[in-house]
């Protein structure tokens, strides 16, 4: 098993910025992918960005620009620096974890609410 805990959500005006950490504990083996998702009321759940154990970074194209993602391979921790944030980022963001032989995890999610 492995558990997800996120942390620095919160609320801030737009053009402000967060950063969300997210630290991972358990049986987790290399070769995996970390990564945030968010879902907004009403909305599904969607991808923002994601990076691999060799440091393949992805993101959604509404972010690329103002987020940047990072981690720490021997902490087992994620990190998303959010700046330049838009009311349009407002939504419960989500950390995952996924390997072939680890599995598939997800944090219980942060909120982040950015003001107009």
């Amino acid at each position: 098993q492995v558990q997800l805990v996120e942390s620095g959500g919160g609320l801030v005006q737009a053009g402000g910025s967060l950063r969300l950490s997210c630290a991972a504990s358990g049986r987790i083996f290399s070769n995996n992918v970390m990564g945030w998702y968010r879902q907004a009321p009403g909305k599904q759940r969607e991808l923002v960005s994601t990076i691999t154990s060799s440091s393949t970074m992805r993101y959604a194209d509404s972010v690329k620009g103002r987020f940047t993602i990072s981690r720490d391979n021997a902490k087992n921790t994620v990190a998303l620096q959010m700046n330049s944030l838009k009311p349009e980022d407002t939504a419960v963001y989500y950390c995952r974890l996924f390997g072939v032989t680890t599995g598939d995890y997800w944090g219980q999610g942060t909120q982040v609410t950015v003001s107009s």
